[in-house]
């Protein structure tokens, strides 16, 4: 059974038996929470779930925003432990568009703040920005990609250059460190994608 996808009915029956999502999901290697609404909702899996975008009040329909602000953040407990990217949008006016988090398994608190940067700037370009305001609470991040910083740590490194490769798809970049009281929300996300392993 171990790594193979669960028919409906048998996912069902463990579930019915087990009463128990966390005792499922341990029966099924390499089940996540999102796979397990896909197979009850009969979706195809896929290896790497998207992130879970929460809506930020009424939905509208999905419109290119020329500029956006992305507000950033991750979270390990344990430094390496459990971690989280979480990432905020927010259009022109301040509105939030989307609230976006993701459960990264065991790292470090600097990988995850440079996984909700990739949350939040892969998303601001699905949404059509052209023009991108970046906020995050890590200075190491911050001063990397403005090139203050030499990126030492090998597990960095790629994320880094990915980061790099993102941002050159934008045609205005502005990369804010602010404090951490003022990055409240991307904050919330990455601790909720730790806490409900979104």
């Amino acid at each position: 059974m171990s790594g193979q996808r669960p028919s409906l009915p048998e996912l069902l029956r463990v579930i019915a038996e087990e009463e128990s999502l966390e005792r499922t999901l341990a029966r099924f290697p390499g089940l996540s929470r999102t796979d397990l609404v896909g197979v009850l909702l009969g979706r195809p899996a896929s290896s790497h779930p998207p992130p879970r975008v929460h809506p930020a009040g009424p939905v509208h329909a999905v419109q290119p925003h020329r500029k956006l602000r992305v507000a950033s953040d991750g979270a390990a407990r344990g430094n390496p432990g459990p971690a989280g990217a979480g990432a905020v949008l927010f259009d022109e006016q301040g509105r939030v568009l989307e609230r976006l988090g993701k459960f990264l398994g065991r790292q470090t608190n600097n990988v995850a703040e440079y996984q909700g940067l990739l949350l939040g700037v892969r998303r601001a370009h699905e949404l059509g920005a052209e023009e991108l305001e970046v906020l995050a609470d890590s200075e190491l991040m911050i001063r990397q990609l403005s090139g203050a910083y030499q990126v030492r740590a090998p597990a960095l490194r790629e994320l880094h250059a990915e980061a790099l490769s993102l941002l050159k798809a934008f045609r205005k970049v502005k990369l804010v460190h602010v404090p951490r009281e003022q990055n409240a929300e991307a904050d919330e996300m990455s601790n909720r994608a730790i806490d409900e392993q979104l």
